[in-house]
């Protein structure tokens, strides 16, 4: 069977791609880092709570984390929303099919996504009264969360192979998952150890503007947030490796010399994260910050480059029919900047009234 027979029409679109490229890599940039505190706060919550006879730091660390937990999942949803939906416009003829091909466990999210929440929303709420017992919620919520981010995973390849479509012809169900691609797992493993990795530094920030106030525990927890972040970018090294070595040769080759610009990109990356460690190591929590945060950067744009090389054969966003209709991106931009106001205002209120 032709595979490119498999592949709908894309829809026209309304302004140049390239807008809708833009913000399709500064919105995921801003949903990947909160993914990222989201996942990986609540992984190292769980594995702290596994300690039989935690200190104090612990015990504070956990709090901490209960605290934050319910809002950045409520944060990582409503950002997720935008670069979806760009991701929507651009290769919608891709990741519609994909969705529908699994949509069995694409549809099973928000339910899994509603349970985590309430979850850790009982883990911040019955903290103290739970006492032990808390583990199996914040439990609870890192394995939803981390199905959700393997389903996550699976669409984002499945929707990059057209030729493993096919089995929908015996699998009609919606129930087909991309399990036989190579890059499966090293992309889904190399992210959630950037979630940790993420959140460490998130630890350190968090606490180290605790420590201005007085706060018991802020040095033990400033350390334990570095070590998080320092070995997690260690392992990071591991499953990005595992990541490129897994990618198709031609599209490997571009990263290594073939292609200048996906090169520099990925060198770009590499030596943000290598200063990033430096600066680690040495206790240097901002400098730490901004060069991972860099390193996220790269890799987004790296991510993109690839999404665009296993489609090639097929598509190219260069391709879509603009029918010039500028009224619905004024008011996404309108409607942005007000959001965003109002979110800052939010965040605002609700800082003043935990100080006051």
């Amino acid at each position: 069977m032709d595979i490119a027979a498999l592949i709908p029409s894309p829809d026209t679109i309304p302004v140049h791609w390239v807008w809708f490229k833009v913000l399709l890599i500064i919105t995921f940039m801003a949903h990947i880092l909160l993914m990222n505190v989201m996942l990986g706060s609540a992984i190292i919550a769980f594995f702290s709570g596994l300690k039989k006879s935690p200190d104090s730091s612990t015990i504070s660390l956990q709090k901490e984390i209960s605290e934050k937990t319910t809002f950045v999942i409520a944060f990582t949803i409503n950002f997720g929303v935008a670069p979806l939906l760009f991701l929507q416009v651009l290769y919608g003829n891709f990741f519609y099919t994909s969705s529908i091909l699994m949509a069995a466990y694409w549809l099973s999210v928000i339910l899994l996504l509603i349970i985590a929440y309430y979850s850790a929303y009982i883990y911040k709420f019955k903290f103290e009264a739970l006492a032990f017992a808390r583990i199996y919620f914040i439990g609870l919520t890192v394995l939803l969360l981390t199905v959700t981010a393997f389903f996550y995973t699976n669409n984002m390849t499945l929707m990059l192979s057209p030729g493993s479509w096919r089995q929908y012809f015996d699998k009609p169900s919606g129930t087909i998952l991309n399990l036989s691609d190579p890059t499966l797992f090293p992309r889904f493993i190399h992210f959630v150890a950037a979630s940790v990795a993420i959140s460490g530094l998130f630890i350190e920030i968090t606490w180290q503007k605790k420590k201005k106030s007085g706060a018991a525990d802020a040095d033990l927890n400033i350390k334990n947030g570095m070590k998080y972040f320092f070995y997690a970018t260690l392992f990071q090294f591991l499953t990005g490796t595992w990541f490129i070595i897994s990618l198709p040769g031609d599209i490997m080759l571009l990263f290594m010399g073939k292609d200048v610009i996906s090169t520099m990109v990925f060198l770009a990356g590499l030596i943000a994260a290598v200063v990033s460690l430096i600066y680690s190591f040495k206790n240097r929590v901002w400098p730490a910050t901004w060069s991972a945060i860099i390193t996220v950067f790269f890799m987004v744009i790296m991510r993109d480059m690839v999404r665009t090389a296993f489609l090639k054969p097929y598509f190219a966003v260069e391709k879509l029919k603009v029918i010039h209709q500028y009224s619905p991106m004024i008011m996404f931009v309108a409607s942005l900047i007000i959001g965003i106001a109002a979110i800052i205002y939010v965040i605002r209120c609700a800082l003043s009234t935990r100080t006051s």
